[in-house]
């Protein structure tokens, strides 16, 4: 990892990178759900875990020069560094910027969450008709008004 100074802003230009590089992940796994590339998202696995390591061994300095400085060793310790610190002022923007990144990284994420989720009960819903001929919890009403399963099998006359 490359070599920072004392301060907790020093890592910033980093931190930035690092999110932008995590973001651009995040946007072309979501491309690859929509299209469901499950190559493309298998590829880029190791990348975001390298982006998110990373991420974190930033934020990790940062939290011990924090420490260094007499602050407790958390992202929330950031602000009240920044206020406290006059050679601070022009981190205060460069920091705004990483909690406005990393809010979209957090949303991209859970928007690939929710594409990941939508993805498996399809694949569940496959399966369940190739094994039982229905889907199960498929919420079909019957005519009594009452949840039934909706069979999807085949039927045969033989005649």
């Amino acid at each position: 990892m490359k070599s920072f100074g004392t301060s907790p802003a020093d890592s910033l230009i980093e931190e930035h990178k690092a999110i932008r590089a995590l973001t651009e992940l995040l946007k072309l796994e979501q491309e690859h759900l929509i299209s469901a590339n499950v190559e493309g998202i298998a590829a880029l696995t190791e990348e975001k875990a390298k982006a998110a390591t990373q991420m974190a061994e930033l934020a990790n300095w940062r939290h011990n020069a924090l420490a260094a400085a007499g602050f407790e060793p958390a992202e929330a310790s950031m602000q009240a560094w920044l206020e406290s610190s006059p050679k601070a002022q022009s981190a205060k923007k460069s920091w705004q910027e990483l909690i406005e990144l990393a809010q979209v990284a957090n949303e991209l994420n859970r928007v690939n969450g929710t594409l990941i989720n939508k993805q498996m009960v399809r694949n569940q819903n496959v399966l369940n008709i190739l094994q039982h001929g229905n889907v199960q919890d498929s919420n079909v009403y019957g005519p009594n008004g009452q949840t039934a399963s909706k069979s999807v099998g085949r039927h045969f006359v033989a005649g």
